[in-house]
């Protein structure tokens, strides 16, 4: 069997053992049951080498399920009070665990644990890739830009803390739910901007990381308690920026900026996926920042060509966005909108007001987009002085080919 389908596999099957597990178990024994579970992956892709299975989901279930029991003997022999669950009634209720909407229920209360407001706020999203998404510590470290031996930490904290304050695993209720869901949103919300958004140096966008974002958001979608309107604009946000995913790159695997992006190559299914769950975002008036991001993007994806860009509504949005949120990031977007609408004064009046600093590893774009400012005034000192220090500070190898394609372009 391909190595690629074992390891996607192994992703897709294994925050749903790691939570069946754990909610048979315990969070107390969690690291027992990912070193139980990656044996049973290990062996699968011994085994599968040579005969395939003909049903390997199915397998792997199997393969689960007697691990319970291997798990059940191990943890009994070391903990007397931990029940025989070897027959009768209770390794039904096992078998019944496995069932698919018994597999989703464990899966969301995974996500709360991992999203629990007593753990670390960097140690969230690491934590909710390993057990809920299945990601290895070296793709959570290439996905956060940080070192492997970072990510060994943050977990093994989060583990700790888990332990330390007692944090159920469950579904919370009543005024904790609210709390803790936003938490969960941010997270998801930081997967996928990841994904679209990569601060990886070789790779712009990164698929998987958007795709798993989108199927955890989905399944708070599946519940009827965290059905709220606000993670349904956020579901909507990510169907509209992951229609537009095939289109960022041309086939050389250059960056295409929007006025230039092949408008045929946008995924309309998931534009009418998105539509749908936006209706049901705006079941009452209280809106979030997700609201108005899928507002934009959803303007965006409304104009036939870039030139018919409503730059007015998008800036409308984004003054909504800022009111709610006072974030540099909006003040930047802001000023390229009024760039685009070729209000020039108040794009530079809006630049005047950013420190670039305040960005982080963003600040690139400030300087991009001062040049592109100093380009409209027909002042291309400035302008090249601009984009020399954006291409400084940029990390992305295929961001930095298109800035230096825009620098070759004001030397011409």
């Amino acid at each position: 069997m391909e190595p690629k389908l074992i390891d996607h596999l192994f992703r897709h099957h294994y925050g749903k053992m790691v939570s069946v597990l754990a909610r048979i178990f315990g969070l107390a024994h969690l690291e027992t049951i990912e070193d139980a579970i990656q044996d049973t992956f290990i062996k699968a892709t011994i085994s599968w080498k040579n005969t395939p299975p003909e049903h390997p989901e199915a397998w792997l279930t199997q393969a689960a399920k007697n691990r319970v029991l291997d798990l059940f003997r191990k943890l009994k022999a070391a903990h007397k009070r931990v029940p025989n669950l070897t027959t009768g009634t209770e390794t039904i209720a096992i078998q019944e665990l496995f069932l698919d909407n018994e597999i989703e229920d464990s899966q969301l209360r995974m996500i709360f644990t991992a999203c629990h407001p007593l753990l670390n706020p960097k140690d969230r999203i690491s934590f909710a890739l390993k057990t809920v998404s299945g990601f290895s510590h070296k793709e959570i470290a290439a996905a956060l830009l940080t070192k492997e031996e970072t990510i060994k930490k943050r977990l093994s904290r989060a583990r700790i803390a888990i332990q330390k304050e007692n944090i159920s695993f469950k579904i919370p209720q009543g005024k904790a739910l609210s709390n803790r869901l936003d938490s969960v949103m941010e997270v998801l919300y930081l997967i996928f901007n990841e994904g679209f958004h990569s601060t990886k140096k070789e790779m712009l966008i990164r698929k998987e990381l958007c795709a798993e974002a989108m199927r955890l958001c989905k399944m708070l979608l599946t519940h009827t308690t965290t059905q709220i309107p606000k993670a349904y604009a956020l579901f909507a946000l990510m169907c509209f920026h992951a229609a537009r995913i095939d289109s960022r790159t041309n086939h050389d695997n250059e960056l295409m900026d929007l006025r230039n992006q092949d408008r045929s190559l946008w995924y309309f299914p998931l534009v009418k996926l998105g539509n749908t769950a936006m209706h049901k975002a705006v079941t009452d008036t209280s809106f979030s920042s997700y609201h108005y991001e899928a507002a934009i993007a959803a303007e965006h994806l409304k104009a036939t060509t870039f030139e018919k860009t409503n730059w007015k509504t998008i800036l409308k949005w984004y003054q909504h966005l800022y009111e709610l949120e006072p974030m540099p990031t909006h003040i930047l977007n802001m000023a390229v909108v009024q760039l685009q609408d070729k209000r020039f004064r108040e794009s530079y009046q809006l630049l005047k007001q950013l420190d670039p600093e305040t960005l982080g590893q963003r600040s690139y774009l400030y300087y991009a987009t001062l040049s592109d400012y100093y380009l409209t005034q027909d002042d291309y000192p400035n302008a090249l002085t601009h984009m020399d220090t954006a291409l400084d500070l940029v990390t992305n190898q295929q961001e930095k080919k298109y800035l230096e394609k825009k620098r070759i372009s004001l030397i011409l």
